[in-house]
Protein backbone atom coordinates (compact mmCIF):
# COMPACT_ATOMS: atom_id res chain seq x y z
CA UNK A 1 0.00 0.00 0.00
CA UNK A 2 1.18 3.50 -0.84
CA UNK A 3 0.26 6.65 0.95
CA UNK A 4 -0.40 9.46 -1.94
CA UNK A 5 -0.09 13.08 -1.90
CA UNK A 6 -1.61 15.28 -4.14
CA UNK A 7 -0.45 18.57 -4.61
CA UNK A 8 -1.24 21.99 -6.78
CA UNK A 9 1.11 23.12 -9.81
CA UNK A 10 0.97 26.67 -9.13
CA UNK A 11 3.23 29.56 -11.24
CA UNK A 12 1.89 32.19 -8.65
CA UNK A 13 5.52 33.92 -7.42
CA UNK A 14 3.47 33.60 -3.70
CA UNK A 15 4.28 29.81 -3.69
CA UNK A 16 8.11 28.51 -3.38
CA UNK A 17 9.82 26.11 -5.27
CA UNK A 18 8.45 23.23 -2.73
CA UNK A 19 4.84 23.28 -4.81
CA UNK A 20 7.27 21.74 -7.71
CA UNK A 21 5.21 18.34 -8.24
CA UNK A 22 7.33 15.40 -7.31
CA UNK A 23 7.02 11.47 -7.58
CA UNK A 24 4.89 10.31 -4.75
CA UNK A 25 7.00 6.81 -4.71
CA UNK A 26 10.43 8.46 -4.57
CA UNK A 27 9.27 11.67 -2.86
CA UNK A 28 12.25 13.15 -4.89
CA UNK A 29 12.37 13.41 -8.52
CA UNK A 30 10.66 15.65 -10.41
CA UNK A 31 7.16 14.40 -12.35
CA UNK A 32 7.10 13.55 -15.52
CA UNK A 33 4.33 10.96 -15.52
CA UNK A 34 1.06 10.13 -14.45
CA UNK A 35 -1.02 6.92 -13.53
CA UNK A 36 -4.63 8.03 -14.44
CA UNK A 37 -6.30 4.46 -12.93
CA UNK A 38 -4.31 4.92 -9.36
CA UNK A 39 -4.23 8.81 -9.37
CA UNK A 40 -0.33 8.86 -9.13
CA UNK A 41 2.59 11.25 -9.91
CA UNK A 42 5.68 9.25 -11.29
CA UNK A 43 9.11 10.25 -12.05
CA UNK A 44 10.54 7.81 -15.30
CA UNK A 45 12.57 5.84 -12.82
CA UNK A 46 9.40 4.86 -10.84
CA UNK A 47 7.08 3.94 -13.54
CA UNK A 48 8.41 0.15 -13.21
CA UNK A 49 8.29 -0.16 -9.64
CA UNK A 50 4.81 1.32 -9.59
CA UNK A 51 2.98 -0.80 -12.26
CA UNK A 52 4.83 -4.06 -11.61
CA UNK A 53 2.24 -5.83 -9.61
CA UNK A 54 -0.41 -5.59 -12.38
CA UNK A 55 0.61 -4.09 -15.59
CA UNK A 56 -2.46 -4.14 -17.63
CA UNK A 57 -4.80 -2.30 -15.59
CA UNK A 58 -2.24 1.05 -15.15
CA UNK A 59 -2.70 4.21 -17.51
CA UNK A 60 0.54 5.88 -17.13
CA UNK A 61 0.30 8.78 -19.43
CA UNK A 62 2.50 12.14 -19.74
CA UNK A 63 1.97 14.67 -16.46
CA UNK A 64 0.86 17.23 -18.77
CA UNK A 65 -1.82 14.78 -20.37
CA UNK A 66 -3.38 13.22 -17.06
CA UNK A 67 -7.09 14.01 -16.67
CA UNK A 68 -8.09 16.13 -13.78
CA UNK A 69 -7.25 15.64 -10.47
CA UNK A 70 -8.81 16.62 -7.48
CA UNK A 71 -7.60 19.66 -5.10
CA UNK A 72 -8.21 19.25 -1.73
CA UNK A 73 -8.29 21.87 0.90
CA UNK A 74 -5.88 22.19 3.26
CA UNK A 75 -6.46 21.13 6.48
CA UNK A 76 -7.37 23.91 9.51
CA UNK A 77 -5.55 21.98 11.94
CA UNK A 78 -2.59 20.53 10.47
CA UNK A 79 -1.38 23.14 8.01
CA UNK A 80 1.22 20.36 6.35
CA UNK A 81 -1.89 18.26 5.41
CA UNK A 82 -4.94 18.24 2.43
CA UNK A 83 -8.14 17.55 4.07
CA UNK A 84 -9.48 13.88 2.22
CA UNK A 85 -12.13 13.72 4.92
CA UNK A 86 -14.69 15.07 6.55
CA UNK A 87 -16.41 15.03 9.63
CA UNK A 88 -19.99 14.76 10.33
CA UNK A 89 -20.38 15.73 13.40
CA UNK A 90 -18.34 18.80 12.91
CA UNK A 91 -19.30 19.36 8.81
CA UNK A 92 -16.08 20.24 7.92
CA UNK A 93 -13.30 18.70 6.41
CA UNK A 94 -10.58 17.01 7.61
CA UNK A 95 -7.40 15.37 7.59
CA UNK A 96 -5.99 11.88 8.26
CA UNK A 97 -4.39 13.44 11.26
CA UNK A 98 -7.13 14.57 12.51
CA UNK A 99 -9.35 11.02 11.94
CA UNK A 100 -6.67 9.64 14.71
CA UNK A 101 -6.97 12.76 16.63
CA UNK A 102 -7.69 11.97 20.31
CA UNK A 103 -8.93 15.07 21.26
CA UNK A 104 -11.03 17.10 18.75
CA UNK A 105 -12.09 14.44 16.88
CA UNK A 106 -12.96 11.64 19.16
CA UNK A 107 -15.67 9.36 18.84
CA UNK A 108 -16.61 11.43 15.49
CA UNK A 109 -17.90 10.06 12.01
CA UNK A 110 -15.87 10.33 9.09
CA UNK A 111 -17.15 10.11 5.10
CA UNK A 112 -14.26 10.11 2.38
CA UNK A 113 -14.32 13.46 0.86
CA UNK A 114 -14.07 12.72 -2.59
CA UNK A 115 -17.16 10.68 -2.36
CA UNK A 116 -19.61 13.38 -0.98
CA UNK A 117 -17.24 15.62 -3.37
CA UNK A 118 -18.85 13.45 -6.42
CA UNK A 119 -22.09 13.44 -5.07
CA UNK A 120 -22.53 17.14 -5.13
CA UNK A 121 -21.28 16.92 -8.44
CA UNK A 122 -23.74 15.02 -9.69
CA UNK A 123 -26.29 16.64 -7.93
CA UNK A 124 -24.74 20.08 -9.59
CA UNK A 125 -24.97 18.37 -13.21
CA UNK A 126 -28.57 17.25 -11.82
CA UNK A 127 -29.63 20.66 -11.00
CA UNK A 128 -28.24 22.41 -14.10
CA UNK A 129 -29.69 19.82 -16.26
CA UNK A 130 -33.62 20.62 -15.08
CA UNK A 131 -32.88 24.06 -14.90
CA UNK A 132 -31.56 24.23 -18.59
CA UNK A 133 -33.96 21.36 -20.16
CA UNK A 134 -37.11 21.87 -18.06
CA UNK A 135 -37.48 24.98 -15.59
CA UNK A 136 -36.17 27.70 -17.73
CA UNK A 137 -37.92 26.89 -21.07
CA UNK A 138 -41.25 26.97 -18.76
CA UNK A 139 -40.30 30.23 -17.65
CA UNK A 140 -39.57 31.16 -21.31
CA UNK A 141 -42.57 30.06 -22.39
CA UNK A 142 -45.01 31.86 -19.65
CA UNK A 143 -43.10 34.81 -20.48
CA UNK A 144 -43.84 34.19 -24.20
CA UNK A 145 -46.79 34.12 -23.64
CA UNK A 146 -47.37 36.96 -21.60
CA UNK A 147 -45.45 39.39 -24.23
CA UNK A 148 -47.55 37.58 -27.01
CA UNK A 149 -51.00 38.92 -24.80
CA UNK A 150 -49.51 42.57 -24.43
CA UNK A 151 -48.78 42.55 -28.38
CA UNK A 152 -51.92 41.48 -29.07
CA UNK A 153 -54.49 43.28 -26.44
CA UNK A 154 -54.52 46.99 -28.49
CA UNK A 155 -56.27 44.77 -31.40
CA UNK A 156 -57.90 42.42 -29.39
CA UNK A 157 -59.75 45.33 -27.28
CA UNK A 158 -60.27 47.43 -30.85
CA UNK A 159 -62.49 44.41 -31.96
CA UNK A 160 -64.27 44.71 -28.63
CA UNK A 161 -64.65 48.52 -29.03
CA UNK A 162 -65.82 47.71 -32.76
CA UNK A 163 -68.30 45.66 -31.86
CA UNK A 164 -69.69 47.51 -28.79
CA UNK A 165 -69.36 51.02 -30.95
CA UNK A 166 -71.87 48.79 -33.49
CA UNK A 167 -74.41 47.80 -31.07
CA UNK A 168 -74.34 51.50 -29.81
CA UNK A 169 -75.31 53.22 -33.60
CA UNK A 170 -78.44 50.74 -33.55
CA UNK A 171 -79.79 52.20 -30.80
CA UNK A 172 -79.26 55.55 -32.08
CA UNK A 173 -78.65 59.04 -29.95
CA UNK A 174 -80.94 58.46 -27.16
CA UNK A 175 -77.97 55.72 -25.57
CA UNK A 176 -75.15 57.86 -27.24
CA UNK A 177 -74.25 59.35 -23.94
CA UNK A 178 -74.21 55.96 -22.24
CA UNK A 179 -72.05 54.14 -25.26
CA UNK A 180 -69.53 56.72 -24.30
CA UNK A 181 -69.70 56.33 -20.61
CA UNK A 182 -68.67 52.93 -21.56
CA UNK A 183 -66.02 53.18 -24.10
CA UNK A 184 -64.31 55.58 -21.29
CA UNK A 185 -64.72 52.36 -18.90
CA UNK A 186 -63.49 49.47 -21.35
CA UNK A 187 -60.28 52.18 -21.71
CA UNK A 188 -60.17 51.42 -18.27
CA UNK A 189 -60.21 48.11 -18.35
CA UNK A 190 -57.55 47.81 -20.66
CA UNK A 191 -55.42 49.80 -18.47
CA UNK A 192 -56.02 47.65 -15.89
CA UNK A 193 -55.38 44.51 -17.98
CA UNK A 194 -52.28 45.69 -19.26
CA UNK A 195 -51.25 46.77 -15.92
CA UNK A 196 -52.23 43.16 -14.64
CA UNK A 197 -49.84 41.23 -17.45
CA UNK A 198 -46.74 43.72 -17.24
CA UNK A 199 -46.69 42.80 -13.46
CA UNK A 200 -46.78 39.60 -14.02
CA UNK A 201 -44.42 39.70 -16.81
CA UNK A 202 -41.79 42.34 -14.50
CA UNK A 203 -42.17 38.73 -11.70
CA UNK A 204 -41.73 36.21 -14.24
CA UNK A 205 -38.64 38.29 -15.62
CA UNK A 206 -37.22 38.87 -12.05
CA UNK A 207 -37.16 35.37 -11.21
CA UNK A 208 -35.80 34.27 -14.48
CA UNK A 209 -33.25 36.47 -14.16
CA UNK A 210 -32.00 34.28 -10.70
CA UNK A 211 -32.59 31.47 -12.40
CA UNK A 212 -30.08 32.19 -15.36
CA UNK A 213 -27.67 34.22 -12.65
CA UNK A 214 -27.98 30.02 -10.97
CA UNK A 215 -27.13 28.40 -14.49
CA UNK A 216 -24.17 30.34 -15.07
CA UNK A 217 -23.25 29.92 -11.67
CA UNK A 218 -23.86 26.28 -11.73
CA UNK A 219 -21.92 26.00 -15.55
CA UNK A 220 -18.96 27.73 -13.54
CA UNK A 221 -18.80 25.00 -10.34
CA UNK A 222 -19.09 21.88 -12.90
CA UNK A 223 -15.74 23.00 -14.33
CA UNK A 224 -14.39 23.96 -11.10
CA UNK A 225 -12.13 21.48 -9.29
CA UNK A 226 -12.50 23.35 -5.98
CA UNK A 227 -13.79 21.35 -3.47
CA UNK A 228 -15.07 23.73 -1.28
CA UNK A 229 -16.72 25.90 -3.45
CA UNK A 230 -18.68 22.36 -4.37
CA UNK A 231 -19.02 21.89 -0.11
CA UNK A 232 -20.83 25.14 0.12
CA UNK A 233 -23.09 24.97 -3.14
CA UNK A 234 -26.88 24.18 -1.69
CA UNK A 235 -29.40 23.99 -4.59
CA UNK A 236 -31.98 26.49 -5.26
CA UNK A 237 -34.12 24.30 -7.61
CA UNK A 238 -36.18 23.63 -5.05
CA UNK A 239 -37.59 27.50 -4.79
CA UNK A 240 -37.59 27.53 -8.57
CA UNK A 241 -39.70 24.15 -8.98
CA UNK A 242 -42.65 26.67 -7.35
CA UNK A 243 -43.58 27.03 -11.32
CA UNK A 244 -46.23 29.69 -11.90
CA UNK A 245 -49.11 29.04 -13.39
CA UNK A 246 -49.75 30.82 -17.12
CA UNK A 247 -51.26 34.01 -16.49
CA UNK A 248 -54.98 34.05 -18.94
CA UNK A 249 -56.44 37.05 -18.22
CA UNK A 250 -59.82 36.96 -20.44
CA UNK A 251 -60.88 39.11 -22.77
CA UNK A 252 -64.04 40.92 -22.15
CA UNK A 253 -66.86 39.69 -24.20
CA UNK A 254 -70.05 41.68 -25.55
CA UNK A 255 -73.80 39.99 -25.37
CA UNK A 256 -76.73 42.50 -26.09
CA UNK A 257 -79.71 41.99 -25.15
CA UNK A 258 -83.36 43.56 -26.07
CA UNK A 259 -84.26 45.86 -23.74
CA UNK A 260 -85.96 49.08 -23.12
CA UNK A 261 -84.59 52.56 -23.14
CA UNK A 262 -85.11 52.79 -18.92
CA UNK A 263 -83.14 49.77 -18.52
CA UNK A 264 -80.66 50.59 -21.08
CA UNK A 265 -77.16 52.15 -18.95
CA UNK A 266 -77.89 49.04 -15.96
CA UNK A 267 -77.84 46.45 -18.78
CA UNK A 268 -75.31 47.52 -20.55
CA UNK A 269 -73.20 47.92 -17.30
CA UNK A 270 -73.89 44.18 -16.38
CA UNK A 271 -72.41 43.11 -19.84
CA UNK A 272 -68.91 44.53 -18.59
CA UNK A 273 -66.54 42.57 -16.57
CA UNK A 274 -64.99 44.73 -13.93
CA UNK A 275 -63.94 42.39 -11.31
CA UNK A 276 -60.23 41.72 -10.75
CA UNK A 277 -59.38 39.14 -8.31
CA UNK A 278 -56.08 37.50 -7.29
CA UNK A 279 -55.19 33.97 -6.28
CA UNK A 280 -54.00 33.14 -2.92
CA UNK A 281 -50.03 32.85 -4.08
CA UNK A 282 -49.68 36.37 -5.62
CA UNK A 283 -49.33 35.14 -9.03
CA UNK A 284 -52.72 34.51 -11.25
CA UNK A 285 -54.94 37.34 -12.25
CA UNK A 286 -58.21 37.38 -14.10
CA UNK A 287 -60.59 39.35 -15.46
CA UNK A 288 -63.96 37.77 -14.29
CA UNK A 289 -67.08 38.64 -16.09
CA UNK A 290 -69.25 40.55 -14.14
CA UNK A 291 -72.64 38.21 -13.20
CA UNK A 292 -75.65 38.77 -15.08
CA UNK A 293 -78.87 37.31 -14.04
CA UNK A 294 -77.80 33.92 -14.44
CA UNK A 295 -79.55 30.99 -16.02
CA UNK A 296 -80.81 27.70 -15.06
CA UNK A 297 -81.46 24.53 -16.76
CA UNK A 298 -85.02 23.86 -16.52
CA UNK A 299 -86.43 20.01 -14.71
CA UNK A 300 -88.24 18.80 -18.28
CA UNK A 301 -86.62 20.58 -21.64
CA UNK A 302 -89.71 21.83 -23.84
CA UNK A 303 -90.23 21.35 -27.62
CA UNK A 304 -91.22 24.65 -28.98
CA UNK A 305 -91.30 24.02 -32.75
CA UNK A 306 -90.29 21.11 -35.31
CA UNK A 307 -90.16 22.60 -38.46
CA UNK A 308 -89.43 19.85 -41.59
CA UNK A 309 -87.08 20.92 -43.94
CA UNK A 310 -87.64 17.98 -46.73
CA UNK A 311 -83.97 17.47 -46.59
CA UNK A 312 -82.81 13.22 -46.33
CA UNK A 313 -79.50 13.39 -44.13
CA UNK A 314 -79.89 16.53 -42.24
CA UNK A 315 -76.01 16.99 -41.23
CA UNK A 316 -75.46 21.25 -39.98
CA UNK A 317 -78.14 23.84 -38.47
CA UNK A 318 -77.13 27.55 -37.91
CA UNK A 319 -79.07 29.96 -36.04
CA UNK A 320 -79.31 33.62 -38.03
CA UNK A 321 -81.61 35.03 -35.31
CA UNK A 322 -83.97 33.39 -32.87
CA UNK A 323 -86.37 33.11 -36.07
CA UNK A 324 -84.17 32.05 -38.62
CA UNK A 325 -81.97 29.87 -39.13
CA UNK A 326 -79.76 28.04 -41.82
CA UNK A 327 -79.00 24.41 -42.72
CA UNK A 328 -77.25 21.83 -44.91
CA UNK A 329 -77.30 18.31 -46.10
CA UNK A 330 -75.98 15.83 -48.35
CA UNK A 331 -77.17 18.28 -51.72
CA UNK A 332 -75.54 21.46 -53.01
CA UNK A 333 -78.25 23.43 -51.92
CA UNK A 334 -78.25 25.74 -48.58
CA UNK A 335 -81.71 26.52 -47.31
CA UNK A 336 -82.60 29.39 -44.88
CA UNK A 337 -85.67 28.57 -42.98
CA UNK A 338 -87.95 31.03 -40.68
CA UNK A 339 -89.42 28.83 -37.38
CA UNK A 340 -92.75 28.46 -39.32
CA UNK A 341 -90.84 26.15 -41.96
CA UNK A 342 -90.86 28.89 -44.75
CA UNK A 343 -87.91 28.62 -46.89
CA UNK A 344 -86.48 32.55 -47.06
CA UNK A 345 -83.23 32.09 -49.11
CA UNK A 346 -81.48 29.32 -50.66
CA UNK A 347 -77.69 29.05 -52.29
CA UNK A 348 -76.16 26.22 -54.17
CA UNK A 349 -72.32 25.78 -53.35
CA UNK A 350 -69.77 27.22 -56.70
CA UNK A 351 -69.55 22.94 -57.12
CA UNK A 352 -71.43 20.10 -57.40
CA UNK A 353 -69.80 18.86 -54.08
CA UNK A 354 -72.17 19.82 -50.78
CA UNK A 355 -71.05 21.92 -48.44
CA UNK A 356 -68.86 19.99 -45.09
CA UNK A 357 -70.35 22.66 -42.87
CA UNK A 358 -71.52 26.51 -42.25
CA UNK A 359 -71.85 29.33 -40.29
CA UNK A 360 -73.25 32.72 -39.84
CA UNK A 361 -70.86 35.81 -39.56
CA UNK A 362 -71.49 38.73 -37.32
CA UNK A 363 -72.98 40.50 -40.39
CA UNK A 364 -75.73 37.77 -41.21
CA UNK A 365 -73.17 36.38 -44.09
CA UNK A 366 -73.40 32.84 -44.73
CA UNK A 367 -70.08 30.95 -44.52
CA UNK A 368 -69.39 27.35 -45.90
CA UNK A 369 -66.24 25.08 -46.73
CA UNK A 370 -66.20 22.72 -49.78
CA UNK A 371 -63.40 20.03 -49.46
CA UNK A 372 -63.36 19.58 -53.18
CA UNK A 373 -61.96 22.99 -54.10
CA UNK A 374 -60.29 22.75 -50.48
CA UNK A 375 -61.63 26.26 -49.65
CA UNK A 376 -63.68 28.52 -47.24
CA UNK A 377 -66.03 30.38 -49.02
CA UNK A 378 -68.97 33.40 -48.06
CA UNK A 379 -71.70 34.50 -49.39
CA UNK A 380 -72.60 37.92 -48.98
CA UNK A 381 -75.67 39.66 -50.65
CA UNK A 382 -75.86 36.80 -52.76
CA UNK A 383 -72.77 36.45 -54.19
CA UNK A 384 -70.46 33.73 -53.31
CA UNK A 385 -66.31 35.06 -52.99
CA UNK A 386 -63.48 32.70 -51.63
CA UNK A 387 -62.06 33.47 -48.55
CA UNK A 388 -59.31 30.80 -47.40
CA UNK A 389 -57.68 28.32 -49.67
CA UNK A 390 -55.73 25.61 -48.28
CA UNK A 391 -52.56 23.65 -49.78
CA UNK A 392 -52.07 19.90 -48.85
CA UNK A 393 -55.14 20.12 -46.22
CA UNK A 394 -59.01 20.06 -46.79
CA UNK A 395 -62.01 22.12 -44.77
CA UNK A 396 -63.83 20.12 -42.46
CA UNK A 397 -66.20 21.80 -39.93
CA UNK A 398 -66.54 25.46 -38.46
CA UNK A 399 -67.52 27.94 -36.68
CA UNK A 400 -67.54 32.11 -36.40
CA UNK A 401 -66.28 33.05 -32.95
CA UNK A 402 -67.90 36.60 -30.79
CA UNK A 403 -64.91 38.35 -32.11
CA UNK A 404 -65.65 37.78 -35.59
CA UNK A 405 -62.68 34.72 -35.94
CA UNK A 406 -63.14 31.74 -37.91
CA UNK A 407 -62.21 28.23 -36.04
CA UNK A 408 -62.27 25.56 -39.10
CA UNK A 409 -61.25 21.47 -38.12
CA UNK A 410 -58.95 20.55 -41.04
CA UNK A 411 -57.30 17.14 -42.68
CA UNK A 412 -54.75 16.63 -44.67
CA UNK A 413 -54.65 15.06 -48.00
CA UNK A 414 -53.50 12.14 -46.87
CA UNK A 415 -56.32 11.77 -44.08
CA UNK A 416 -53.76 10.99 -41.23
CA UNK A 417 -53.70 14.51 -39.43
CA UNK A 418 -56.40 16.72 -38.01
CA UNK A 419 -55.65 20.12 -36.86
CA UNK A 420 -58.31 23.31 -35.51
CA UNK A 421 -56.83 26.64 -37.23
CA UNK A 422 -58.18 29.96 -36.48
CA UNK A 423 -58.81 32.78 -39.45
CA UNK A 424 -59.28 36.72 -39.31
CA UNK A 425 -60.35 37.26 -42.16
CA UNK A 426 -58.08 35.00 -44.97
CA UNK A 427 -55.38 35.61 -42.29
CA UNK A 428 -54.17 32.42 -40.27
CA UNK A 429 -53.63 33.28 -36.21
CA UNK A 430 -53.07 30.22 -34.41
CA UNK A 431 -53.10 26.46 -35.09
CA UNK A 432 -53.86 23.89 -32.83
CA UNK A 433 -52.90 20.15 -33.41
CA UNK A 434 -50.99 18.19 -30.39
CA UNK A 435 -51.10 18.37 -26.71
CA UNK A 436 -47.77 18.90 -24.11
CA UNK A 437 -46.45 15.83 -24.74
CA UNK A 438 -45.84 16.44 -28.39
CA UNK A 439 -49.24 13.99 -29.40
CA UNK A 440 -52.38 14.81 -31.40
CA UNK A 441 -55.26 15.99 -30.20
CA UNK A 442 -57.95 14.89 -32.78
CA UNK A 443 -57.92 12.03 -34.76
CA UNK A 444 -55.92 11.84 -37.79
CA UNK A 445 -58.93 11.03 -40.34
CA UNK A 446 -61.28 12.92 -42.71
CA UNK A 447 -64.29 12.15 -40.07
CA UNK A 448 -66.77 14.59 -38.90
CA UNK A 449 -65.42 16.96 -36.19
CA UNK A 450 -67.91 19.84 -35.12
CA UNK A 451 -66.41 22.93 -33.75
CA UNK A 452 -67.63 26.04 -31.57
CA UNK A 453 -65.82 28.53 -29.10
CA UNK A 454 -67.19 28.54 -25.59
CA UNK A 455 -67.88 32.53 -23.81
CA UNK A 456 -64.69 31.66 -21.68
CA UNK A 457 -62.71 31.18 -25.24
CA UNK A 458 -61.74 27.69 -24.48
CA UNK A 459 -62.47 26.30 -28.19
CA UNK A 460 -64.54 22.31 -28.22
CA UNK A 461 -64.12 19.63 -30.48
CA UNK A 462 -66.61 16.95 -30.83
CA UNK A 463 -64.13 14.30 -32.66
CA UNK A 464 -66.77 11.13 -33.65
CA UNK A 465 -63.89 8.64 -34.34
CA UNK A 466 -62.42 9.10 -31.28
CA UNK A 467 -65.74 9.28 -29.34
CA UNK A 468 -65.01 12.30 -27.19
CA UNK A 469 -64.87 15.88 -27.19
CA UNK A 470 -61.77 17.86 -26.36
CA UNK A 471 -61.62 21.20 -24.67
CA UNK A 472 -58.82 23.17 -25.25
CA UNK A 473 -58.17 26.70 -23.76
CA UNK A 474 -57.44 30.22 -25.95
CA UNK A 475 -53.82 29.30 -26.28
CA UNK A 476 -54.48 25.88 -27.43
CA UNK A 477 -53.34 23.83 -23.86
CA UNK A 478 -55.19 20.99 -23.25
CA UNK A 479 -58.04 21.90 -20.56
CA UNK A 480 -60.08 18.33 -20.37
CA UNK A 481 -61.46 15.28 -22.78
CA UNK A 482 -65.35 14.06 -22.25
CA UNK A 483 -65.99 10.36 -23.06
CA UNK A 484 -69.22 10.52 -22.07
CA UNK A 485 -71.32 10.01 -18.90
CA UNK A 486 -72.27 6.64 -17.78
CA UNK A 487 -73.16 3.34 -19.16
CA UNK A 488 -77.19 3.73 -18.97
CA UNK A 489 -77.31 4.38 -22.73
CA UNK A 490 -77.63 1.57 -25.31
CA UNK A 491 -74.50 2.48 -27.68
CA UNK A 492 -71.19 4.10 -27.09
CA UNK A 493 -70.88 7.78 -26.81
CA UNK A 494 -70.43 9.29 -30.57
CA UNK A 495 -69.95 13.27 -30.32
CA UNK A 496 -71.85 14.68 -33.24
CA UNK A 497 -72.63 18.63 -33.32
CA UNK A 498 -71.89 21.04 -30.53
CA UNK A 499 -72.36 24.00 -29.45
CA UNK A 500 -72.11 26.11 -26.15
CA UNK A 501 -74.58 28.75 -24.37
CA UNK A 502 -74.59 32.11 -22.57
CA UNK A 503 -73.56 30.29 -19.27
CA UNK A 504 -70.81 28.55 -20.98
CA UNK A 505 -71.98 25.17 -20.89
CA UNK A 506 -71.23 22.92 -23.83
CA UNK A 507 -73.56 20.96 -25.48
CA UNK A 508 -72.78 17.92 -27.81
CA UNK A 509 -75.32 15.73 -29.53
CA UNK A 510 -74.98 11.68 -29.03
CA UNK A 511 -77.08 10.59 -32.17
CA UNK A 512 -76.36 7.21 -31.80
CA UNK A 513 -78.49 7.35 -28.05
CA UNK A 514 -80.86 9.95 -29.17
CA UNK A 515 -79.85 12.47 -27.24
CA UNK A 516 -77.82 15.62 -26.49
CA UNK A 517 -74.93 16.17 -23.08
CA UNK A 518 -74.88 19.10 -21.43
CA UNK A 519 -71.49 19.89 -19.70
CA UNK A 520 -70.56 22.68 -17.41
CA UNK A 521 -67.31 24.50 -18.72
CA UNK A 522 -65.34 22.03 -16.31
CA UNK A 523 -66.02 18.93 -18.42
CA UNK A 524 -68.57 18.27 -15.68
CA UNK A 525 -71.54 16.19 -16.70
CA UNK A 526 -74.96 18.10 -15.80
CA UNK A 527 -77.81 16.34 -17.78
CA UNK A 528 -79.58 14.71 -20.50
CA UNK A 529 -81.72 16.20 -23.37
CA UNK A 530 -83.28 12.85 -24.30
CA UNK A 531 -87.16 13.96 -24.32
CA UNK A 532 -87.58 15.53 -27.29
CA UNK A 533 -88.87 12.66 -29.80
CA UNK A 534 -85.07 13.37 -30.86
CA UNK A 535 -84.16 10.81 -33.65
CA UNK A 536 -80.37 10.84 -34.61
CA UNK A 537 -79.21 14.31 -33.62
CA UNK A 538 -76.66 15.68 -35.64
CA UNK A 539 -75.98 19.46 -35.91
CA UNK A 540 -76.57 21.96 -33.05
CA UNK A 541 -76.83 25.29 -32.70
CA UNK A 542 -77.96 28.17 -29.76
CA UNK A 543 -79.54 31.37 -30.60
CA UNK A 544 -79.31 34.73 -28.39
CA UNK A 545 -81.87 33.39 -25.95
CA UNK A 546 -80.05 30.43 -25.33
CA UNK A 547 -82.78 28.05 -27.77
CA UNK A 548 -81.57 25.08 -28.69
CA UNK A 549 -81.43 23.82 -32.37
CA UNK A 550 -80.94 20.57 -33.42
CA UNK A 551 -80.88 18.95 -36.97
CA UNK A 552 -81.90 15.53 -37.15
CA UNK A 553 -80.15 13.34 -39.41
CA UNK A 554 -82.82 11.23 -40.33
CA UNK A 555 -85.96 12.93 -41.49
CA UNK A 556 -84.87 16.31 -41.72
CA UNK A 557 -86.21 17.93 -38.95
CA UNK A 558 -84.72 20.70 -36.87
CA UNK A 559 -86.37 20.83 -33.64
CA UNK A 560 -86.41 24.31 -31.38
CA UNK A 561 -86.04 23.17 -27.60
CA UNK A 562 -86.38 25.66 -24.58
CA UNK A 563 -83.57 24.12 -22.14
CA UNK A 564 -82.70 27.27 -19.82
CA UNK A 565 -84.79 29.10 -18.24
Amino acid sequence: MYCYRILRVTMDPRHSAQDVVRCDLCETAVVQMYCDFCHVNLCIACIGKHVVDDYQKHIVVPFQNRKSTLIYPKCSTHQNKTSKYHCKECDMSVCSMCTISADKHKGHTFSVLSEIYNERKAGIAKDSEEIENIISPTYEEVVTDLETQITNLDGEYAKFKTVFTKYGEELQKEIDNVINKMKNEIEEMKIKHLEILKKHLDEIKQIQSLIEQSLITLKKMEKSNEVSVTMEYRSKNKEFRKLPPKVRVSLPTFSPNTIDSEQLFKSLRSLIPLSITRDDNGYTCTLMKAETSPKELIDEPELVATINTGYENLRSVTCLSEKEFWTCAEVVDMKCFNVQGTVINAIKTKTTERPCDIAVTGDGDLVYSDRTTKTVNKVKSGQTEEMIRLQGWKPGNLCVTPSGDLLVTVYSDAKTQSKVVRYSGSTEKQTIQYDDKGKPLYSGNSKIKYISENRNLDICVADAEAGVVVVVNQSGKLRFRYTGHSTTKNKAFVPWGITTDSQSQILTADGGNHCIHILDQNGQFLRYIDNCDLKNPLGLCVDKSDNLFVAEFNGGNVKKIKYLQ
